[in-house]
């Protein structure tokens, strides 16, 4: 879809469609659709009196203009009550109406950005774009039948009425673009299967990104891996025909700037290995690598972004597959970090990976690592398909993700680490082993992964539930959801933020 901005004022803008948000009946109408309204003759209040839209929350509605206007035709949508208005409900908003008018067969329409409640027009513009590009999003790649039905909008106009204004929107558009494409990269790596989005292919995909965007990028072999010590990582991927590849990413190197290493589970198909999964729904089993898929797209976002960040991404990708060479129970691995498991479940494999990833990652001496990993299936039975759990040995760095969180609403709810759980890790054999007892399975996983962070600040995302859906959300298809994209750049975002108003709070204090 192209988006451009163009200063004008919808009654005014001869267009296909014109796109008109309202607040539910009896709220007096305000801004461009009051305006709009005005040169209708009174045509939307009189529908929205006589109860033919009431302007619900992501209610929709077209109407033909029959000559009145310029545009051609109107889409009146819902905003819901006035005062429980806010950005979520704002891209939510923005979703249905675009699906409404893609689906309505329409490929071109405007809509006028008119700041409101306190929200900026480059605040506004970014989360009606997001809203927008993520909420058409569709995955038909390698669909070949009857593409000819297949719909799609090609062009959104945005309008603004003075210079100032056009140039704060297309400010908002182009971050509003940035972070729609990255999340659409994370959700189109989810979704492609595993034969096609293999290992090889995510490194691929980092050396162009890495190319595109002027990056550092290593990708490490097994054969490599295993001469650096990752007796974890190379285990896993010996059970697999599609070499594993370690994928390390730097953007802003060697810049003196902070440093925030993200690690992604990347695990592009997962069968269980040896501890075999049942076979229903192992075909969700390419949706392993979700934390790969956001790490290298929030890398790629970032650079767009120009965040002053120095930026490492890791991504120990592999298959874990069973075979002649995979690793078995019983196995005792050492790691990278001279720590050696005992393998209980060759099922419980990510943990193994990351391990080896998280101590690599400590090479860097980061301010903060934060993993990305579809970890455990205990996640998902304790906060569902919406919320992320969220673990780590900082509060500060934890805050600040919750921070973001509540931003981008993209959910995540806080869960121990109490080092009594590390009771179910003891071996008898090894320094630990790589599962412990069913419960408190998402606990004891992060307890794990917490063993190969020393001191560093530290936070570990368990993506199971969000990172792929059945049910879809209003900008949220079935399917791989892109999370943890928005909420990791708008954690990055504000990291240089926070810093310099510290470093203020600081001198202020000196003087």
């Amino acid at each position: 879809m192209e988006v451009k901005v163009e200063k004008s004022r919808p009654e005014k803008f001869p267009c296909e469609l014109l796109l008109l948000f309202s607040f539910e009946f009896p709220e007096a109408l305000a801004g461009p659709i009051q305006n709009v309204d005005l040169e209708w003759k009174g045509f939307i209040s009189t529908l929205m009196k006589q109860g033919d839209f009431k302007g619900e929350l992501f209610e929709c509605r077209l109407c033909y203009t029959q000559g009145v206007l310029p545009a051609k035709r109107v889409v009146l949508t819902g905003l819901g009550k006035r005062g429980e208005f806010d950005l979520e409900k704002w891209r939510g908003a923005a979703s249905k109406a675009g699906q409404f008018i893609r689906n309505s067969g329409i490929k071109q329409f405007a809509f006028q950005i008119e700041s409101f409640d306190g929200f900026s027009e480059e605040e506004f513009t970014e989360s009606f774009v997001i809203g927008l590009l993520l909420g058409v999003y569709q995955f038909n790649e390698f669909k070949t039948l009857e593409r000819e039905k297949i719909r799609a909008i090609e062009e959104l106009i945005l309008l603004g009425e003075k210079d100032e204004k056009t140039k704060r929107i297309g400010n908002g558009l182009k971050t509003g673009q940035i972070i729609s494409e990255a999340v659409c990269l994370a959700r189109d790596l989810v979704n492609g299967p595993s034969n096609e989005v293999t290992p090889s292919v995510l490194a691929e995909k980092a050396r162009q990104i890495a190319k595109d965007q002027s990056m550092e990028i290593q990708v490490v072999e097994v054969s490599q891996a295993e001469a650096m010590g990752m007796g974890a990582f190379v285990a896993v991927a010996k059970g697999s025909q599609e070499p594993g590849k370690f994928i390390i990413l730097e953007y802003n190197k060697g810049k003196g700037l902070d440093t925030i290493a993200l690690v992604g589970k990347g695990i592009t198909f997962d069968s269980g290995g040896i501890s075999l999964k049942p076979s229903e729904n192992m075909d969700r089993m390419k949706e392993d690598m979700s934390g790969a898929a956001a790490v290298l797209a929030t890398l790629e976002a970032a650079s767009k972004l120009q965040l002053p960040l120095h930026l490492v991404g890791l991504l120990p990708a592999t298959e874990n597959l069973p075979s002649g060479k995979a690793y078995k129970p019983g196995d005792i691995l050492k790691t990278l970090s001279g720590q050696t498991v005992e393998v209980i479940s060759t099922d419980a494999e990510g943990r193994l990976i990351l391990s080896d990833a998280l101590t690599y990652s400590l090479r860097y001496q980061p301010k903060a690592i934060i993993d990305l990993a579809t970890l455990t299936g205990a996640c998902v039975v304790a906060l569902g398909d919406y919320t992320i759990g969220l673990f780590g040995n900082d509060e500060s760095l934890l805050k600040r993700i919750e921070e973001a969180s509540a931003r981008t609403r993209e959910k995540v709810w806080r869960m121990p680490l109490w080092e009594e759980y590390f009771e179910y890790l003891k071996s008898d054999v090894a320094d630990f082993k790589n599962v412990g007892t069913r419960a408190a399975g998402a606990i004891i996983g992060g307890i794990f992964l917490s063993k190969f962070i020393e001191k560093t600040p530290w936070a570990h995302l368990d993506i199971a539930g969000p990172a792929s859906i059945e049910k879809e959300r209003p900008y949220i298809p079935r399917g791989g959801t892109g999370v943890g994209v928005r909420l990791l750049l708008q954690l990055l975002k504000d990291w240089q933020k926070d810093r310099i108003s510290n470093v203020k709070a600081q001198s202020s204090n000196e003087i």
